[in-house]
């Protein structure tokens, strides 16, 4: 059995980077600052997430920097080659299957919306 399960929640580092393929698939990336207490202060842990599809476009037009959200998503890394060096280099990323909106004062009810279109209550 294995299990890749991330869940957190935070407030968002900026703005979405928000990319539209021709394929009609729509990619979003956010940086989430997760608050990590240690003995001597507050210390935040950063995490990029990459949403897809519906959970894209909901962050597109909801999320901006500052906000605070729920994820759920497994834990995936980016790879690649160092143009320099040659080395391969990794980064990790968390792919978001859903999101909740948390940090609107102006709504009292908060939905979870997945990667499929669904709204879930949370």
């Amino acid at each position: 059995m294995s299990l890749n399960v991330v869940t957190l929640v935070g407030r968002v580092g900026g703005d979405p980077d928000m990319k539209y393929f021709e394929s009609g698939s729509v990619k979003c990336r956010l940086t989430l600052a997760v608050r990590r207490k240690t003995r001597n202060s507050d210390e935040p842990d950063w995490f990029t997430l990459e949403l897809w599809g519906k959970t894209a476009e909901v962050a597109g037009n909801f999320v901006r920097k500052g906000s605070l959200i729920g994820v759920k998503g497994s834990l995936k890394f980016d790879t690649w080659s160092d143009r320099n060096t040659g080395v391969t280099r990794s980064s990790p990323i968390i792919q978001v299957d859903k999101m909740d909106l948390l940090g609107s004062k102006q709504d009292t009810n908060s939905s979870m919306v997945n990667s499929r279109g669904d709204e879930d209550e949370f």
